[in-house]
């Protein structure tokens, strides 16, 4: 989602994406492209957790909404242009409820309201499903059957739990997860000159069925569309050695946990690497290869003295195969492959070597590739950022300097003859070195003195 939002914004909204790269915030009136992305803060499970902590649900959703968004930040992607929270639609929610009830394409039922799925025609158009399939009982679990017209009727309002509930002219209670996303995607998208059919609906596979195929009824039924989004972009599972991630299965991974040994460019490139529409298998090999990838492609950065233009834009031919459907795979390899290419033509050029392309050639390809990499969020650090992975820069800093300097003690030493002053030097620096092994960091010594990098 945060590729497709980078590919639309170059393409429609440039002074968006620009903002947004630089870490400044941009005015959601503005934007051309507009990006939701919704935080659902009240559900069973938080109300939940609230109760045996003894704290207000906000407390609970606050805090994950915190951490959701920070790990995201982490592997590069951008903030949407605006995140809307389930509370803050409760009314609108209500209102939605209210005319479907109205129309009689919901009806009330012993504090709860279902949306009656025989009144809408087009109902398991989206997932395949179709409601001879569905009769044979309540496929969401909602343990409700004796209350619903029909077992595949589902649920959009339901009395409080624990306390917590907001007055309606149904009851008091609570919304059902579907109708939540309908009015959030209504009030985000569907606001000022834009209809009630939004244009690209993203999520996982897992929520095509039954969660987006109600999503679709419900929108439509309430706003009088034929169509609620004109596409929908559904992402394949993550599966941990072959083995599918699920909480069951006690094999999923956080992205807080592996910041912890990776790069969050290095977990964003092991997930690009795959096509969405297919399961991507993720393992620690999966890992080390990206980090390969970006290490080698950082040092030829690094390498580089030639001047990286700004006024280049992504390649053409990467924009186009992104554009196919997201291919972006295939576009992180040419990128790669082109990385490659250019640094050997920069090594002809320099040793004066013939080469293919000259200097200007050289250097405007170059940020082509460098521009395009970015457009996937990717080698948007300066190298020696990368090199030094987030580690405390003034402490390895003031290491360095002091490796340098009884070094520089020891090679006076020995012009001097004082071989025990030198030894004692020697061995300072050694000392140095492997404290900083031990803090799995690297120190290299040039004609400029010694720099560190993350080993």
């Amino acid at each position: 989602a945060d590729v497709l939002f980078r590919v639309l914004m170059h393409l429609y909204d440039p002074e968006q994406l620009k903002a947004l790269q630089a870490g400044k915030e941009y005015p959601s009136e503005k934007a051309k492209v507009v990006y939701a992305r919704n935080i659902t803060d009240v559900d069973d499970k938080i109300i939940a957790a609230a109760k045996e902590q003894g704290v207000d649900i906000s407390v609970i959703t606050e805090k994950f909404a915190r951490i959701y968004n920070e790990d995201l930040a982490a592997i590069g992607c951008l903030p949407p242009t605006v995140q809307p929270k389930c509370t803050d639609h409760i009314s609108h929610m209500i209102e939605m409820i209210s005319e479907l009830i109205d129309k009689e394409f919901a009806y009330e039922s012993d504090g709860h309201v279902f949306f009656d799925v025989s009144k809408y025609d087009d109902y398991g158009q989206l997932s395949g499903n179709t409601l001879d399939a569905l009769r044979g009982g309540d496929r969401v679990g909602e343990g409700e059957v004796a209350r619903k017209r029909n077992a595949a009727d589902f649920v959009l309002w339901k009395p409080p739990l624990d306390g917590v509930g907001w007055d309606a002219p149904f009851g008091n209670g609570r919304p059902g997860w579907h109708i939540e996303c309908s009015v959030m995607a209504k009030a985000a998208l569907c606001g000022g000159n834009y209809s009630n059919t939004i244009d690209i609906h993203c999520g996982g596979v897992d929520l095509k069925f039954p969660h987006h195929e109600n999503e679709r009824a419900q929108s439509c039924c309430a706003n009088g569309t034929k169509s609620f989004a004109k596409f929908w972009v559904h992402n394949e599972f993550l599966n941990m050695n072959s083995e599918k991630m699920s909480k069951s299965l006690g094999n999923v991974k956080l992205i807080r946990d592996l910041l912890e040994n990776w790069d969050g460019e290095v977990i964003r490139l092991a997930l690009l690497t795959g096509f969405y529409r297919r399961e991507l298998n993720w393992n620690s090999e999966l890992l080390q290869r990206s980090y390969d990838r970006l290490e080698k492609a950082y040092r030829i950065i690094a390498n580089f003295n030639g001047e990286v233009l700004t006024n280049v834009a992504a390649d053409d031919a990467v924009l186009t195969e992104t554009l196919n459907d997201l291919h972006i795979g295939t576009v992180t390899y040419a990128i790669w492959e082109s990385l490659d290419s250019y640094s050997l033509e920069y090594e002809r050029a320099a040793s004066k070597v013939t080469g293919d392309k000259n200097q200007v050639e050289i250097e405007r390809g170059f940020s082509k590739v460098i521009k395009s990499a970015n457009l996937l969020g990717l080698l948007q650090k300066d190298p020696e950022e990368w090199f030094k992975g987030g580690m405390d820069t003034d402490k390895f800093d003031a290491l360095a300097a002091e490796y340098d300097a009884v070094r520089a003690e020891a090679i006076k030493a020995k012009a001097a003859g004082d071989k025990a002053a030198m030894g004692a030097a020697f061995s300072r620096s050694d000392e140095i070195r492997d404290e900083l092994k031990a803090q799995g960091i690297v120190i290299e010594t040039g004609s400029d003195g010694s720099s560190w990098r993350k080993a």
